[in-house]
């Protein structure tokens, strides 16, 4: 393949890869002098409008997320024979399969970057994003900057088989890569949301953790074959494995936040999920040829709606019946009373599915409902409803389940409020939104669990969070 001299105002200096969709070259920016990552579509897909606009997707996907565990994309453009092009950010550290073609990590560090890459993924389903193709070749490594020379951030590349979760299903081609595709995945009709891409991070968590060489034949219905894990891995990582890693979805954790919490929960605290804390101590380098020290580099803080949110203004099965009446709120069986100033939008919550396979009620109240959950001077409540997780969990199980690990919890606290005892965890954050309030609770009449995620106005009372928890209504018969 011959190199082009330019594409667009960036010279090129080498190939980076070439995959089935794109090549990658480095380019340099003379403006910026700094090195860029260009991905080109290629030449055979340039005129199928299908894969055209995924490309492009991808690009816009990203942009619209702009996050730091995700890779970053600068601009878009066109080469003169159409095909377009995305700039994005270089990944000086390569990838977790160039790192793996060398050998295996150190224990430690693997579990810890498993971590990682799963706060990662979290950032997208927290956008109602499903990933559909976690691959060591995925998952890549840049420097964290000359202030911190030693440190790396682990971002989470390719989504060119992403796709929002309200769309995730029905697509008429195999999407994703054998060994970390998920079961449902190679069944057009099935429905793909994020317990997906939960199966491609425990397979990935096999790829770093077991102490011999990961099965790569199809997975198959039945208990999970025992794993062995190699040394200094805690022997309770292999359920978390085996459960992120069950042939049927409704088995797995319910998304890559879960999937991190229960890592963390089956670690030692000061073990390796837990960046080090004495002084010089520092994690060995897995680049290979390197030697310096290493550590990753813990991103700032949780971006809020840490449930997605999808089909916005939709009802389950589109009925789209939301209203708003003498200042309360009402979709379905929810009903809010909305705080002064504050609308809501109707939606469903993406990801949670009833007896019958049809997603379950939210909605979203906010002064700007569809600019809160990317807009972190807004603030706002996210309210779901879920039969499904109540069958599953507790209300402190689930709330267990939704940590924001860049953030300090308060203890949590239960209060009773219009008829269900809630408990409610406080965060308080270093950046974005100072403050995230994570609340649950079980219906008595409905045997469904009440979510509220709340983001309250910077100058808000102290009963804020317990009048607007007053507010939330559920009606309709017991299901």
């Amino acid at each position: 393949m011959t190199a082009p001299q330019r594409i667009g105002p960036y010279a090129i200096e080498r190939l980076l890869g070439v995959g089935s969709f794109a090549t990658v070259w480095l380019g340099y920016d003379p403006v910026l002098d700094a090195r860029v990552a260009i991905k080109v579509l290629a030449e055979n897909w340039s005129h199928d409008l299908r894969v055209r606009e995924r490309f492009l997707d991808e690009a816009r996907l990203l942009r619209r997320l702009e996050h730091e565990r995700l890779i970053r994309v600068h601009t878009v453009g066109d080469l003169p024979d159409g095909r377009p092009y995305a700039v994005l950010a270089w990944a000086d550290g390569g990838s977790l399969r160039d790192r793996l073609a060398t050998g295996d990590l150190p224990a430690p560090t693997a579990l810890r970057l498993l971590g990682e890459i799963c706060a990662g993924v979290a950032v997208l389903h927290r956008h109602g994003v499903v990933h559909r193709d976690l691959t060591p070749g995925n998952v890549l490594f840049r420097s964290a900057g000359p202030d911190d020379p030693d440190a790396e951030q682990v971002l989470i590349a390719d989504l060119g088989l992403a796709k929002a979760l309200a769309a995730a299903s029905g697509l008429t081609a195999r999407a994703g890569t054998p060994g970390y595709m998920a079961p449902e995945q190679d069944d057009p009709g099935a429905v793909v949301d994020t317990r997906a891409d939960v199966y491609g991070l425990g397979r990935l968590g096999i790829r770093l953790l077991a102490a011999g060489p990961p099965d790569t034949h199809p997975p198959r219905p039945g208990p999970s074959p025992d794993l062995r894990l190699r040394a200094h891995v805690p022997a309770a990582v292999a359920a978390v494995l085996a459960r992120a890693t069950a042939y049927h979805p409704a088995d797995r954790y319910p998304d890559a936040a879960a999937l991190r919490a229960a890592l963390i929960r089956v670690s030692d605290p000061a073990g390796p999920l837990t960046p080090p804390t004495a002084p010089g101590a520092r994690s060995p380098s897995p680049r290979p040829g390197v030697r310096r020290s290493y550590r990753l580099r813990l991103a700032g803080a949780v971006v809020v709606a840490a449930v997605a949110v999808a089909g916005v203004d939709a009802e389950p099965g589109g009925t789209r019946s939301g209203r708003t009446v003498d200042g309360t709120y009402t979709t379905g069986p929810l009903t809010v009373a909305l705080p002064p100033g504050w609308s809501a939008t109707g939606a469903t919550w993406a990801g949670q599915y009833d007896a019958d396979g049809e997603p379950e009620p939210a909605l979203v109240m906010s002064p700007q409902p569809r600019r809160w959950a990317a807009d972190p001077h807004l603030p706002g409540a996210f309210v779901g409803l879920s039969a499904t997780t109540a069958a599953r969990t507790t209300p402190a199980g689930f709330l267990a389940e939704r940590t924001h690990g860049d953030c300090a919890p308060a203890p949590a606290r239960t209060t009773r409020q219009a008829g269900i005892e809630w408990t409610v965890v406080t965060y308080r954050c270093d950046r974005d939104r100072p403050s995230i309030v994570e609340s649950a609770g079980l219906h008595p009449a409905r045997r469904a669990l009440v979510y509220v995620q709340i983001a309250p106005p910077a100058d808000s009372r102290p009963d804020f969070v317990d009048t607007l928890l007053a507010g939330v209504r559920v009606t309709g018969p017991p299901r």
